[in-house]
């Protein structure tokens, strides 16, 4: 899509450039004006745009990490518990049979990740997180996200 307004603008400005030399009148210059502004105000909310979502993509990528390399406590029954809840929920996706795509997409779900967040951390379109979402609470038999996480720790508390 930028690709295309960039050929748009480079394109209109060329021809309002050879309009000029050829005395085109001033309302077909404010026309093609007024379609050059337009594509240009669009091709820089689109560059920025993408500019802001590759960042917070980095930053999702290094709070990932973050959280990777957090220290574990030091308990052994929390360690234990940790150990058998994470153990559950790879024995119940696998009872669910779901795929591995949507086994990923479960457990950032789980971990409290957006919708938003995790196609950015996937690199996928958030349509396709939102369809794996649904094929995830359908194979649980869960009316959503809430009801999707509460099954893991309801009766833990």
């Amino acid at each position: 899509m930028m690709l295309f307004l960039a050929v748009i603008v480079i394109a209109i400005g060329s021809d309002i450039a050879a309009d000029i030399s050829h005395g085109a009148s001033t309302t077909h210059l404010l026309q093609e004006a007024t379609i050059l502004l337009i594509a240009f105000l669009m091709l820089c909310w689109l560059i920025l745009d993408n500019f802001l979502n590759r960042r917070q993509i980095r930053q999702l990528n290094q709070d990932l990490e973050e959280m990777k390399i957090m220290p574990t406590p030091e308990s052994e029954v929390v360690l234990a518990a940790r150990h058998q809840l994470r153990q559950a929920i790879t024995e119940q996706f696998s009872d669910w049979k779901l795929t591995s795509s949507e086994k990923d997409v479960g457990q950032m779900l789980l971990k409290g990740y957006s919708l938003k967040e995790i196609a950015g951390l996937r690199g996928t379109a958030e349509k396709t997180i939102r369809q794996q979402a649904s094929s995830i609470y359908h194979k649980a038999s869960v009316p959503g996200r809430h009801a999707f996480s509460a099954w893991f720790i309801e009766d833990l508390l």
